[in-house]
Protein backbone atom coordinates (compact mmCIF):
# COMPACT_ATOMS: atom_id res chain seq x y z
CA UNK A 1 0.00 0.00 0.00
CA UNK A 2 1.31 3.56 -1.14
CA UNK A 3 -1.69 5.29 0.25
CA UNK A 4 -4.55 5.92 2.28
CA UNK A 5 -7.14 8.27 2.98
CA UNK A 6 -8.04 9.12 6.62
CA UNK A 7 -11.51 10.10 8.07
CA UNK A 8 -12.60 10.79 11.35
CA UNK A 9 -16.06 10.76 12.69
CA UNK A 10 -14.96 13.46 16.14
CA UNK A 11 -18.43 12.80 17.77
CA UNK A 12 -18.35 8.57 17.34
CA UNK A 13 -19.70 7.23 19.94
CA UNK A 14 -20.32 10.05 22.24
CA UNK A 15 -23.60 8.43 23.75
CA UNK A 16 -22.70 5.17 24.65
CA UNK A 17 -21.36 6.02 28.34
CA UNK A 18 -24.10 8.08 29.03
CA UNK A 19 -27.06 5.52 28.25
CA UNK A 20 -28.26 6.86 24.58
CA UNK A 21 -27.34 3.87 22.27
CA UNK A 22 -25.83 6.04 19.98
CA UNK A 23 -25.44 9.42 18.90
CA UNK A 24 -27.16 10.07 16.07
CA UNK A 25 -29.92 12.86 16.15
CA UNK A 26 -28.43 13.31 20.68
CA UNK A 27 -25.24 15.20 20.00
CA UNK A 28 -26.91 17.65 22.24
CA UNK A 29 -28.08 15.51 24.97
CA UNK A 30 -24.96 13.62 24.97
CA UNK A 31 -23.21 16.85 25.38
CA UNK A 32 -25.76 17.60 28.03
CA UNK A 33 -25.23 14.36 30.09
CA UNK A 34 -20.98 15.24 30.17
CA UNK A 35 -20.26 12.70 27.07
CA UNK A 36 -16.45 12.64 26.39
CA UNK A 37 -15.35 12.28 22.39
CA UNK A 38 -13.76 8.48 22.07
CA UNK A 39 -12.83 8.47 18.10
CA UNK A 40 -9.83 10.74 17.85
CA UNK A 41 -7.73 8.63 20.55
CA UNK A 42 -9.12 5.61 18.59
CA UNK A 43 -8.14 6.85 15.29
CA UNK A 44 -4.35 7.81 16.78
CA UNK A 45 -4.14 4.53 18.31
CA UNK A 46 -4.95 3.02 14.92
CA UNK A 47 -2.62 5.01 12.88
CA UNK A 48 0.54 4.86 15.78
CA UNK A 49 0.11 1.01 14.70
CA UNK A 50 0.30 1.61 10.95
CA UNK A 51 3.09 4.03 12.16
CA UNK A 52 5.29 1.10 13.35
CA UNK A 53 4.84 -0.68 9.97
CA UNK A 54 4.03 1.93 7.37
CA UNK A 55 6.06 4.87 8.24
CA UNK A 56 6.36 6.17 4.49
CA UNK A 57 3.06 5.91 3.36
CA UNK A 58 1.02 8.91 1.88
CA UNK A 59 -1.68 9.57 4.02
CA UNK A 60 -4.25 11.98 2.60
CA UNK A 61 -6.91 13.65 5.64
CA UNK A 62 -9.35 15.91 6.38
CA UNK A 63 -8.30 19.05 8.67
CA UNK A 64 -8.25 19.65 11.83
CA UNK A 65 -10.53 16.96 14.05
CA UNK A 66 -11.54 15.30 11.07
CA UNK A 67 -8.19 13.01 10.98
CA UNK A 68 -5.45 15.81 10.62
CA UNK A 69 -4.64 15.91 14.04
CA UNK A 70 -4.55 11.89 14.49
CA UNK A 71 -2.78 11.64 11.43
CA UNK A 72 0.26 14.06 13.39
CA UNK A 73 -0.06 12.81 16.18
CA UNK A 74 0.26 9.20 14.72
CA UNK A 75 3.81 10.80 13.20
CA UNK A 76 3.09 11.07 9.52
CA UNK A 77 2.59 14.62 7.75
CA UNK A 78 -0.69 15.12 6.69
CA UNK A 79 -1.77 15.99 3.38
CA UNK A 80 -4.75 17.95 3.84
CA UNK A 81 -7.28 17.57 1.15
CA UNK A 82 -10.82 18.77 2.89
CA UNK A 83 -11.50 21.66 5.11
CA UNK A 84 -14.32 20.72 7.08
CA UNK A 85 -17.39 23.72 7.75
CA UNK A 86 -16.56 23.38 11.62
CA UNK A 87 -12.53 25.05 11.20
CA UNK A 88 -12.74 28.58 10.87
CA UNK A 89 -10.05 28.52 8.37
CA UNK A 90 -9.71 28.81 4.48
CA UNK A 91 -10.28 25.87 2.81
CA UNK A 92 -7.78 23.57 1.65
CA UNK A 93 -6.55 23.22 -2.20
CA UNK A 94 -9.27 20.12 -3.09
CA UNK A 95 -8.05 20.66 -6.65
CA UNK A 96 -4.27 20.05 -5.95
CA UNK A 97 -2.29 17.14 -7.18
CA UNK A 98 -1.78 13.93 -5.24
CA UNK A 99 1.57 14.68 -4.75
CA UNK A 100 1.17 17.86 -3.35
CA UNK A 101 2.25 17.29 0.54
CA UNK A 102 1.16 21.31 1.46
CA UNK A 103 0.94 21.75 5.18
CA UNK A 104 -2.26 23.47 6.17
CA UNK A 105 -2.28 23.02 9.47
CA UNK A 106 -1.65 26.40 10.21
CA UNK A 107 -4.61 27.71 8.89
CA UNK A 108 -7.13 25.81 11.05
CA UNK A 109 -8.87 27.24 14.16
CA UNK A 110 -8.91 24.53 17.27
CA UNK A 111 -11.87 22.89 17.70
CA UNK A 112 -12.76 20.45 20.30
CA UNK A 113 -14.26 17.25 19.23
CA UNK A 114 -16.72 17.49 21.83
CA UNK A 115 -18.28 20.50 20.40
CA UNK A 116 -17.77 19.40 16.80
CA UNK A 117 -20.36 19.85 14.55
CA UNK A 118 -19.13 17.81 11.62
CA UNK A 119 -21.15 16.16 9.65
CA UNK A 120 -22.11 13.48 7.30
CA UNK A 121 -21.79 15.63 4.21
CA UNK A 122 -18.07 16.32 5.57
CA UNK A 123 -17.37 12.77 6.06
CA UNK A 124 -18.83 12.11 2.29
CA UNK A 125 -16.75 14.99 0.88
CA UNK A 126 -13.22 13.85 2.44
CA UNK A 127 -13.93 10.41 0.82
CA UNK A 128 -15.02 12.06 -2.44
CA UNK A 129 -11.53 13.70 -1.99
CA UNK A 130 -9.65 10.60 -1.33
CA UNK A 131 -11.16 8.64 -4.44
CA UNK A 132 -9.96 11.82 -6.42
CA UNK A 133 -5.93 11.29 -5.10
CA UNK A 134 -6.72 7.42 -6.41
CA UNK A 135 -5.91 5.73 -2.50
CA UNK A 136 -5.16 2.72 -2.08
CA UNK A 137 -7.37 2.60 1.06
CA UNK A 138 -10.20 4.36 3.06
CA UNK A 139 -9.60 3.76 6.90
CA UNK A 140 -12.34 5.57 8.49
CA UNK A 141 -13.13 6.16 11.97
CA UNK A 142 -16.74 6.07 13.72
CA UNK A 143 -19.67 3.49 13.44
CA UNK A 144 -22.21 2.20 11.32
CA UNK A 145 -23.54 5.38 10.51
CA UNK A 146 -20.17 6.60 9.37
CA UNK A 147 -19.70 2.98 7.26
CA UNK A 148 -22.65 4.06 5.54
CA UNK A 149 -21.64 7.41 4.56
CA UNK A 150 -18.18 5.78 3.05
CA UNK A 151 -19.90 2.90 1.45
CA UNK A 152 -22.68 5.13 -0.21
CA UNK A 153 -19.48 7.76 -1.96
CA UNK A 154 -17.81 4.00 -3.27
CA UNK A 155 -21.11 3.06 -4.67
CA UNK A 156 -21.38 6.48 -6.49
CA UNK A 157 -18.52 5.80 -8.60
CA UNK A 158 -19.53 2.57 -10.79
CA UNK A 159 -16.83 0.10 -10.95
CA UNK A 160 -14.74 1.89 -8.08
CA UNK A 161 -13.25 -1.40 -6.29
CA UNK A 162 -11.08 1.07 -3.25
CA UNK A 163 -11.74 -0.90 -0.08
CA UNK A 164 -12.50 0.64 3.19
CA UNK A 165 -11.33 -0.54 6.72
CA UNK A 166 -13.27 0.73 10.08
CA UNK A 167 -11.73 1.79 13.31
CA UNK A 168 -14.40 1.07 15.74
CA UNK A 169 -15.10 4.23 17.78
CA UNK A 170 -19.38 4.12 17.49
CA UNK A 171 -21.92 2.83 20.03
CA UNK A 172 -23.55 0.07 17.55
CA UNK A 173 -20.71 -1.78 14.98
CA UNK A 174 -23.05 -3.90 13.40
CA UNK A 175 -20.97 -4.23 9.93
CA UNK A 176 -18.61 -6.82 8.90
CA UNK A 177 -16.15 -3.90 8.00
CA UNK A 178 -14.16 -3.21 11.16
CA UNK A 179 -11.31 -3.77 12.88
CA UNK A 180 -11.71 -5.93 16.15
CA UNK A 181 -9.48 -2.97 17.75
CA UNK A 182 -8.14 0.08 16.75
CA UNK A 183 -4.74 -1.72 17.03
CA UNK A 184 -5.52 -4.32 15.08
CA UNK A 185 -6.99 -1.67 11.94
CA UNK A 186 -3.73 -0.44 11.76
CA UNK A 187 -2.14 -3.40 11.52
CA UNK A 188 -4.63 -4.96 8.51
CA UNK A 189 -3.96 -1.32 7.02
CA UNK A 190 -0.41 -2.11 6.60
CA UNK A 191 -0.61 -5.29 6.00
CA UNK A 192 -3.10 -6.45 3.62
CA UNK A 193 -2.57 -7.46 0.37
CA UNK A 194 -6.38 -8.34 -1.14
CA UNK A 195 -10.02 -7.52 -0.13
CA UNK A 196 -13.08 -9.22 -0.67
CA UNK A 197 -17.02 -7.89 -0.23
CA UNK A 198 -18.31 -7.48 3.19
CA UNK A 199 -21.41 -6.29 4.53
CA UNK A 200 -22.40 -2.50 5.71
CA UNK A 201 -25.35 -2.81 8.48
CA UNK A 202 -26.93 0.07 10.09
CA UNK A 203 -30.20 0.41 12.33
CA UNK A 204 -32.52 2.41 13.37
CA UNK A 205 -31.24 4.29 16.75
CA UNK A 206 -34.77 5.44 18.09
CA UNK A 207 -36.32 1.41 17.37
CA UNK A 208 -32.73 0.57 19.15
CA UNK A 209 -33.38 3.04 22.17
CA UNK A 210 -36.95 1.28 22.42
CA UNK A 211 -35.68 -2.11 22.34
CA UNK A 212 -36.28 -3.30 18.59
CA UNK A 213 -33.57 -4.25 16.60
CA UNK A 214 -34.11 -3.12 13.10
CA UNK A 215 -30.78 -4.05 10.83
CA UNK A 216 -30.83 -2.84 7.06
CA UNK A 217 -28.27 -4.43 4.50
CA UNK A 218 -26.92 -0.56 3.07
CA UNK A 219 -24.27 -1.83 1.10
CA UNK A 220 -21.89 -4.73 -0.31
CA UNK A 221 -18.06 -3.38 -0.46
CA UNK A 222 -14.76 -4.58 -0.50
CA UNK A 223 -12.73 -4.81 2.75
CA UNK A 224 -9.47 -6.13 3.59
CA UNK A 225 -9.32 -9.70 4.01
CA UNK A 226 -7.63 -10.65 7.75
CA UNK A 227 -8.88 -12.36 10.26
CA UNK A 228 -9.38 -9.69 13.09
CA UNK A 229 -11.76 -8.49 10.94
CA UNK A 230 -15.04 -8.47 12.52
CA UNK A 231 -18.39 -10.64 11.82
CA UNK A 232 -21.75 -9.31 11.38
CA UNK A 233 -23.75 -9.19 14.61
CA UNK A 234 -26.44 -12.52 13.86
CA UNK A 235 -29.30 -13.29 16.09
CA UNK A 236 -28.69 -16.21 17.98
CA UNK A 237 -30.80 -18.80 18.89
CA UNK A 238 -31.03 -21.67 21.62
CA UNK A 239 -33.30 -21.87 24.50
CA UNK A 240 -31.60 -19.60 28.03
CA UNK A 241 -34.70 -20.62 30.09
CA UNK A 242 -32.64 -22.91 31.94
CA UNK A 243 -29.58 -20.86 32.23
CA UNK A 244 -31.64 -17.90 33.86
CA UNK A 245 -33.13 -20.62 36.51
CA UNK A 246 -29.90 -21.69 37.29
CA UNK A 247 -28.67 -18.39 37.73
CA UNK A 248 -31.20 -17.11 39.63
CA UNK A 249 -31.14 -19.73 41.74
CA UNK A 250 -27.16 -18.81 43.16
CA UNK A 251 -28.15 -15.41 43.19
CA UNK A 252 -26.41 -13.93 46.61
CA UNK A 253 -28.49 -11.10 48.04
CA UNK A 254 -25.44 -10.05 49.13
CA UNK A 255 -24.22 -9.04 46.13
CA UNK A 256 -24.91 -6.24 43.37
CA UNK A 257 -25.54 -6.96 39.90
CA UNK A 258 -24.80 -5.00 36.61
CA UNK A 259 -26.96 -6.34 33.57
CA UNK A 260 -25.85 -5.92 30.54
CA UNK A 261 -27.82 -5.45 27.61
CA UNK A 262 -29.39 -7.99 25.34
CA UNK A 263 -32.06 -10.95 25.30
CA UNK A 264 -30.38 -13.52 27.10
CA UNK A 265 -29.48 -11.02 30.32
CA UNK A 266 -33.32 -9.93 29.69
CA UNK A 267 -34.64 -13.66 30.33
CA UNK A 268 -32.28 -13.70 33.67
CA UNK A 269 -33.76 -10.53 34.61
CA UNK A 270 -37.13 -11.62 34.10
CA UNK A 271 -36.48 -14.74 36.25
CA UNK A 272 -35.03 -12.34 39.21
CA UNK A 273 -38.87 -10.50 38.21
CA UNK A 274 -37.18 -7.50 36.97
CA UNK A 275 -38.38 -5.48 33.98
CA UNK A 276 -35.26 -5.43 32.21
CA UNK A 277 -34.46 -1.61 30.26
CA UNK A 278 -34.54 -2.24 26.49
CA UNK A 279 -31.21 -2.92 25.19
CA UNK A 280 -29.87 -1.12 28.50
CA UNK A 281 -27.98 -1.73 31.79
CA UNK A 282 -29.64 -2.59 35.17
CA UNK A 283 -28.50 -2.50 38.50
CA UNK A 284 -30.21 -4.91 40.74
CA UNK A 285 -29.69 -6.10 44.53
CA UNK A 286 -31.65 -8.25 46.90
CA UNK A 287 -34.94 -7.60 45.20
CA UNK A 288 -34.12 -3.91 44.38
CA UNK A 289 -33.58 -2.38 40.79
CA UNK A 290 -31.22 0.47 41.88
CA UNK A 291 -30.63 1.95 38.66
CA UNK A 292 -32.61 1.07 35.55
CA UNK A 293 -31.13 2.29 32.17
CA UNK A 294 -28.40 3.27 33.26
CA UNK A 295 -25.48 5.01 32.11
CA UNK A 296 -22.22 4.71 33.38
CA UNK A 297 -21.94 7.21 36.31
CA UNK A 298 -25.47 6.13 37.65
CA UNK A 299 -24.06 2.46 37.66
CA UNK A 300 -20.94 4.08 39.55
CA UNK A 301 -23.36 5.92 42.08
CA UNK A 302 -25.07 2.96 43.14
CA UNK A 303 -22.51 0.39 42.71
CA UNK A 304 -21.61 -1.28 46.12
CA UNK A 305 -18.69 -4.20 46.66
CA UNK A 306 -19.14 -7.14 46.48
CA UNK A 307 -20.72 -6.85 42.80
CA UNK A 308 -20.94 -8.90 39.53
CA UNK A 309 -21.29 -7.73 36.01
CA UNK A 310 -23.66 -9.99 34.03
CA UNK A 311 -22.99 -9.84 29.92
CA UNK A 312 -23.66 -12.04 27.10
CA UNK A 313 -21.15 -11.81 23.83
CA UNK A 314 -22.69 -10.77 20.81
CA UNK A 315 -23.78 -13.08 18.45
CA UNK A 316 -21.57 -13.74 15.09
CA UNK A 317 -18.88 -11.42 16.38
CA UNK A 318 -18.14 -12.47 20.43
CA UNK A 319 -17.73 -9.14 22.03
CA UNK A 320 -18.18 -9.03 25.62
CA UNK A 321 -16.99 -5.63 26.42
CA UNK A 322 -17.00 -2.91 23.69
CA UNK A 323 -20.12 -3.25 21.65
CA UNK A 324 -23.34 -1.78 22.62
CA UNK A 325 -22.43 -2.12 26.36
CA UNK A 326 -20.37 1.01 27.09
CA UNK A 327 -21.90 2.02 30.12
CA UNK A 328 -19.94 -0.42 31.22
CA UNK A 329 -16.84 1.09 31.38
CA UNK A 330 -13.36 0.09 32.67
CA UNK A 331 -13.94 2.16 35.75
CA UNK A 332 -17.49 -0.21 35.87
CA UNK A 333 -15.23 -3.33 35.39
CA UNK A 334 -12.65 -2.27 38.11
CA UNK A 335 -15.24 -2.02 40.55
CA UNK A 336 -16.54 -5.23 40.57
CA UNK A 337 -15.01 -8.30 41.55
CA UNK A 338 -16.63 -10.93 39.48
CA UNK A 339 -18.03 -10.62 35.50
CA UNK A 340 -20.33 -13.65 34.83
CA UNK A 341 -20.37 -14.18 30.82
CA UNK A 342 -24.17 -16.27 29.98
CA UNK A 343 -25.17 -17.35 26.36
CA UNK A 344 -26.95 -20.24 24.64
CA UNK A 345 -24.81 -23.46 23.49
CA UNK A 346 -26.26 -22.38 19.92
CA UNK A 347 -24.50 -18.63 20.41
CA UNK A 348 -21.32 -19.90 21.17
CA UNK A 349 -21.36 -22.38 18.36
CA UNK A 350 -21.03 -19.21 16.08
CA UNK A 351 -18.15 -17.64 18.09
CA UNK A 352 -14.74 -18.65 17.31
CA UNK A 353 -13.54 -16.69 20.24
CA UNK A 354 -14.37 -13.62 23.04
CA UNK A 355 -13.45 -10.24 22.25
CA UNK A 356 -12.77 -7.17 24.74
CA UNK A 357 -12.33 -3.32 23.30
CA UNK A 358 -12.67 -1.11 26.52
CA UNK A 359 -10.64 1.90 25.70
CA UNK A 360 -8.33 0.88 28.66
CA UNK A 361 -5.71 -1.86 27.25
CA UNK A 362 -4.29 -2.60 31.30
CA UNK A 363 -8.29 -3.75 31.29
CA UNK A 364 -8.41 -5.96 28.10
CA UNK A 365 -5.36 -7.52 29.11
CA UNK A 366 -6.59 -9.02 32.13
CA UNK A 367 -9.55 -10.12 31.23
CA UNK A 368 -7.95 -11.92 28.57
CA UNK A 369 -7.49 -15.45 28.68
CA UNK A 370 -9.39 -18.74 29.21
CA UNK A 371 -12.81 -18.21 30.53
CA UNK A 372 -15.56 -20.14 32.25
CA UNK A 373 -19.04 -18.84 30.15
CA UNK A 374 -22.59 -20.36 31.49
CA UNK A 375 -24.70 -21.86 29.15
CA UNK A 376 -26.94 -23.37 31.30
CA UNK A 377 -27.89 -24.47 34.65
CA UNK A 378 -25.42 -26.80 35.33
CA UNK A 379 -23.42 -26.24 32.24
CA UNK A 380 -20.58 -24.10 31.35
CA UNK A 381 -17.84 -23.99 28.64
CA UNK A 382 -14.34 -22.67 28.37
CA UNK A 383 -13.90 -20.14 25.78
CA UNK A 384 -10.48 -17.78 24.93
CA UNK A 385 -10.68 -14.34 25.02
CA UNK A 386 -8.47 -12.62 22.67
Amino acid sequence: MDSLGVVVNPIAGMGGRVGLKGTDGKLEEARRRGAEPRAPERAREALRSLHRRAPDVAVYTAAGIMGERAVRDAGYEPIVVYEPTTDDAAPADATASADDDTDSSDASSPVDPATAETTAADTRAAVRAFLERDVDLILFVGGDGTAVDVADVLEETAGDETPMLGVPAGVKIYSSVFAVTPADAGRIAAEFDRAADREVNDIDEDAYREGEVRSQLEAIVPVPVAPDVQSSKQVSSGSVDSLAAGFAREVDPERTYVFGPGSTVGTIERELEIDPSPLGVDVWRDGEVLARDAAESDILDVLEEPATIVVSPIGGQGFVFGRGNHQISPAVIDRADEIEVVASGAKLDGIDALHVDTDDEAIDEELRGWLRVRTGRFTTRLVKVV
